[in-house]
């Protein structure tokens, strides 16, 4: 017996949504299964974070992304788990996390939290003015990008801090390698060096200090009007310092800073305070005075 067309595509019909049905709710009980196991590995790493044992955290957070990327908690594991890295200063493996973070969830809340993360890699790698030069360009770099683009986040006002900081690194650098210049009589690097701290770095701690050295190197090669000049500026700026004083003495050899006769003071102070240091021997010999001058 032929079935009618009509009823054979109905029961095809009826059998393809049954299917679906059953397929969605498979779907929908693996995907609950897929989340339950996310959010176990997300506490699990969480845990270790906390005790210290950021490998195990990592690795647990990485499989917390794996098992559910769809998730909301599947792009705050990779933070998490970049944040592990950096807490014990395995800052590769944590621009590693970043970068994956960046390309994956580009527009994901809290992308001002991992530039700033990113930043502070690099910053946690500057050691002092003498060493190397990247970290405190490439972090530099990245703290004006929070402030270009995230001005309105705490990270800002914190990337402010540090981009200060970098810079008094910078111009301590610029200066160190001045003075040695100086030491090597190679004047024209010395002054470059120098002016650099006043184009550069003119709110750091270092420009007056640097506005002297240039006063004393012009000096030294009888650029005297040059000399003048900068003395003139260092005077206009910051009269009441040491540094003016230094640069004053330059041109009047016979002038004695106010700080050199602190230091006189304080070393004859010192000498005062020596005198009056107790010895056992001092009651009896004043007894012995005092008695011959009433006798």
């Amino acid at each position: 017996m032929k079935i009618p067309f009509k009823i054979l595509f109905f029961l095809i019909f009826i059998f393809i949504i049954a299917c679906s049905s059953k397929n969605e709710k498979i779907s929908i009980l693996e995907d609950e299964n897929l989340e339950l196991q996310m959010i176990d590995a997300y506490k699990e790493g969480y845990e270790e974070l906390e005790k210290g044992d950021i490998i195990y955290a990592a690795k647990k957070f990485n499989e917390a992304e794996l098992l559910y990327p769809q998730s909301e908690w599947a792009p705050k594991s990779v933070l998490l788990s970049a944040y592990a890295y950096y807490s014990q200063n395995y800052y590769d493996e944590a621009l590693g996390e970043l970068d994956r973070f960046f390309k994956k969830y580009p527009k994901h809340k809290n992308i001002d939290y991992a530039h700033f993360l990113y930043a502070m890699c690099y910053y946690e790698n500057i050691i002092d003015e003498k060493k190397h030069l990247e970290p405190l360009i490439l972090s530099k770099k990245r703290f004006e990008f929070i402030l270009k683009n995230y001005p309105d986040t705490d990270f800002a006002l914190d990337s402010q801090y540090k981009i200060n900081l970098i810079n008094d690194v910078l111009a301590s650098k610029e200066m160190y390698l001045g003075k040695y210049y100086i030491k090597k009589k190679k004047w024209g690097a010395a002054i470059n060096r120098f002016k650099n701290v006043l184009k550069n770095y003119e709110t750091t701690i270092y420009v007056e200090e640097a506005l002297h050295r240039l006063v004393e190197t012009h000096y030294k090669i009888g650029l005297i009007e040059e000399s003048a000049k900068y003395a003139n500026l260092l005077g206009y700026n910051y009269q009441s310092s040491e540094w003016y004083e230094q640069s004053y003495k330059i041109f009047n050899k016979e002038y004695i800073s106010s700080f050199e006769i602190k230091k006189e003071k304080k070393s004859v102070f010192q000498k005062f305070k020596r005198l009056l240091k107790w010895n056992p021997e001092i009651p009896k010999i004043w007894e012995k005075n005092t008695w011959r001058k009433l006798n």
